[in-house]
């Protein structure tokens, strides 16, 4: 499908993550040309030509996540009138758990031409360094904020083969390595990457265990974690054998939750699958 001829070019402009000369020549280049810039935060936009030595010429508007339904109509206006607009964020890519894909879908719903200024990437930083399988990943931005739902996400993740990448506070870090370890395992190998390519980064290493142990302390900055994916099973998957693992622990006086919950670990399993043979096996 061809583009609108009539349209402006919507541009995605990757801003550094930390360091401001790790700026590609062509998001320089598209600061100083751009006429439009939509920004998450229009002081740090400021700040980061000031650090490259741009000179903005451009309409400058906020896109922060509580006005991009709104600013997503506004900014489509302009480039169906053919205007070009450049959207940055803080740091990384537009789209990627920061404001831009209400944007995106828009400008493709109207065949409006798309480009990306490619660059700095948390995610892709983060996997590389963390030390962990890159062959297969996904990402999984920050997890729910509410104890719950957390727990439910990150459950429906346990067999997840794939590492994983996360998001997350730091005021949440803590609690949110604790639920991982219990959804995972305390021995599943995770890594927190802490202000990536900044003066103080910082790569903790360690089964997800001795993480939430060490987040105790107070860690600050933004944060990544990666997190291994689920082991191949090596242990029961037949529902009755299962069911006959937890009776043993019950006989042995671990209460039957409990006891759900250290077979599932134990064979890389959702407890949910545990709780379904146990259920049944009593029927």
């Amino acid at each position: 499908m061809t583009g609108n001829g009539n349209a402006g070019t919507l541009l995605l402009g990757a801003a550094p993550i930390g360091r401001a000369e790790d700026a590609s020549v062509r998001l320089r280049a598209a600061l100083a040309d751009a006429g439009i810039i939509a920004a998450e935060d229009t002081r740090r936009l400021r700040r980061l030509a000031s650090d490259l030595g741009v000179e903005l010429n451009a309409r400058v508007v906020s896109y922060y996540d509580q006005n991009e339904r709104a600013r997503a109509e506004e900014l489509l206006g302009e480039l169906l009138d053919g205007r070009d607009v450049l959207v940055i964020t803080d740091a990384g890519m537009p789209g990627v758990s920061d404001p831009g894909y209400r944007l995106v879908r828009a400008a493709v719903a109207e065949n409006v031409p798309i480009t990306v200024l490619p660059g700095p990437s948390a995610v892709t930083t983060a996997l590389v360094v963390s030390g962990l399988p890159t062959d297969r990943f996904c990402f999984e931005g920050f997890p729910p904020r509410k104890p719950g739902e957390r727990a439910r996400r990150l459950e429906a993740l346990a067999t997840e083969p794939r590492t994983m990448v996360f998001f997350e506070s730091p005021r949440r870090l803590a609690v949110t390595l604790a639920a991982m370890a219990e959804a995972f395992g305390a021995g599943r190998p995770a890594a927190v990457c802490r202000e990536l390519t900044k003066t103080y980064e910082e790569i903790r290493r360690g089964p997800l265990g001795e993480l939430a142990s060490w987040a105790d302390d107070d860690v600050r900055g933004e944060i990544t974690v990666v997190v291994g994916g689920a082991p191949e099973p090596e242990g029961l998957s037949d529902p009755a054998d299962l069911a006959a693992a937890v009776a043993v622990r019950e006989s042995a006086g671990t209460p039957r939750k409990q006891a759900i919950v250290e077979v599932a670990k134990e064979n890389g399993l959702p407890k949910r699958t545990v709780y379904d043979a146990v259920v049944n096996a009593r029927r």
